[in-house]
């Protein structure tokens, strides 16, 4: 797809990745919609480039908010391009949860994500040629102590991905599942920063990921995984599990520890 000719809906336009995302667009001659709950941070990109962003307070998570989207996209005259950003995370072993977060964490990060693309595919149909980008983790693939609940979600949302893909295989419409590793981003808490410091895990800039991401739109991707050796680990773990249970064996007492310290 030409980023210039991109005509894209983006949801958590917001976050980290999305606002590096939302620039990276822009210096691309992209037009966007950006869709959030507090427009405040993203009015001031729309006023400064007027004509190219648009932007809608909606809650996804709420039939009235994806309705809120659908109309602002046909205001735009159509869209070729849903970037699925939105998202939520939780660090914590499971049983320190609260039953209503995990609850949110799913609605949005699955529930709402779903849904929102059932309501925009009928305009994506509608183009020559379409993309849904579905922003996914490495964590969508290797179970991790202490994201339990946001690994159930991106793991959903990477089958959903393949399916829906394989659904619309006869159509113009193409699937891309992107998967950053960490990032150093608002959603990540000072204690998962210190731990993955600990631990000597990489996290990216949200630009750097940014690039990647346009990168795999202009190619149409179906699937890019971001870092290594999280691309390896991501192979093992479909491959031999057993090999990944016994390296996370050995940093399960860090994450324990992280994850009972206060964030």
């Amino acid at each position: 797809m030409k980023l210039s000719e991109c005509r894209a809906v983006i949801t958590g336009a917001s976050g980290g990745i999305g606002q590096a995302l939302v620039a990276a667009l822009l210096a691309e001659g992209a037009q966007q919609l950006l869709v959030g709950r507090q427009p405040e941070p993203l009015q001031a990109q729309a006023t400064a480039h007027a004509g190219k962003i648009m932007v809608v307070a909606a809650d996804i998570c709420q039939r009235s908010g994806r309705e809120a989207v659908v109309a602002a996209a046909q205001r735009c005259g159509g869209i070729n391009c849903l970037i699925n950003a939105a998202g939520v995370n939780h660090f914590g072993l499971l049983e320190q949860h609260d039953e209503g977060a995990i609850a949110e964490l799913i609605e949005l990060n699955v529930t709402a994500t779903l849904q929102l693309t059932h309501r925009l595919l009928p305009l994506l149909r509608q183009q020559g040629r379409a993309l849904v980008v579905n922003l996914g983790s490495t964590f969508g693939s290797i179970g991790y102590p202490g994201f339990s609940a946001y690994c159930a979600s991106k793991f959903a949302l990477r089958g959903f991905s393949e399916a829906l893909r394989r659904e619309l295989a006869d159509t113009q419409v193409k699937v891309l599942y992107f998967a950053p590793r960490a990032t150093r981003t608002g959603m990540n808490a000072a204690n998962v920063v210190a731990m993955n410091d600990e631990l000597k895990v990489a996290m990216d800039d949200p630009h750097s990921v940014a690039q990647q991401l346009l990168a795999a739109i202009r190619r149409e991707e179906e699937e890019r995984y971001l870092g290594w050796p999280e691309q390896l680990f991501v192979r093992l773990n479909s491959l031999l599990p057993r090999l990944v249970d016994q390296a996370l064996r050995k940093q399960l007492p860090i994450i324990q520890r992280f994850a009972r310290s206060k964030a």
